[in-house]
């Protein structure tokens, strides 16, 4: 059955490293009938969470906050699977990714929870530099924790400083077959 998958792509680049994980996760879901939606954070008007908690889960937009995330919030509400896409920042994702993260907050107050939970899945595409990644991933696994998301996995490509460097490793195959091996 096909999917509808969101990409969160935290990368300031279009066409950085982070930008071919996620081009190569899109052509392998797509090439097995998926619809995959994908959201370039950085070119994104998003602020900040407020932690006012007046967000509202059942309404249109659920945030008491106007900004892009008003496009956000529909596509996550009716997706199956969200990618989390994001250079390594400081052993971490990046902040237009973080800032998204925590702006979908909105998504668990109110009436009900439309955020966790609901048979949803997650994968986690990231390029760095470096190869620090032990923090980052415990950072995800405690969020598809809390959110009570199926981990599908992650594909971290180390050792990428240039744009372009990723080109021709294995971590471009990885994310292709990821992206194709979601059911």
């Amino acid at each position: 059955m096909p999917k509808k998958i969101v990409i969160l792509n935290g990368s300031p680049r279009r066409n950085g490293n982070t930008s071919a994980l996620v081009k190569a996760f899109t052509n392998g879901a797509e090439s097995v009938g998926h619809t995959v939606t994908e959201f370039f954070l950085d070119s994104m008007s998003i602020h900040g969470c407020k932690g006012c908690f007046g967000g509202h889960s059942s309404k249109e937009c659920p945030c008491v906050q106007r900004d892009d995330m008003d496009k956000i919030y529909p596509a996550v509400r009716e997706c199956d699977v969200i990618v989390l896409a994001s250079p390594l920042y400081y052993w971490n994702m990046s902040g237009q990714i973080r800032t998204a993260v925590d702006r979908l907050f909105a998504l668990e107050e109110g009436d009900g929870n439309l955020l966790r939970g609901h048979s949803r899945a997650s994968a986690l595409l990231m390029a760095a530099e470096g190869c620090g990644f032990d923090d980052v991933l415990l950072y995800y696994n405690h969020l598809m924790e809390h959110l009570k998301w199926d981990n599908l996995g992650h594909v971290l490509a180390g050792g990428n400083g240039d744009i372009g460097d990723i080109e021709g490793k294995p971590e471009v195959s990885a994310a292709y077959e990821l992206g194709k091996s979601i059911t």
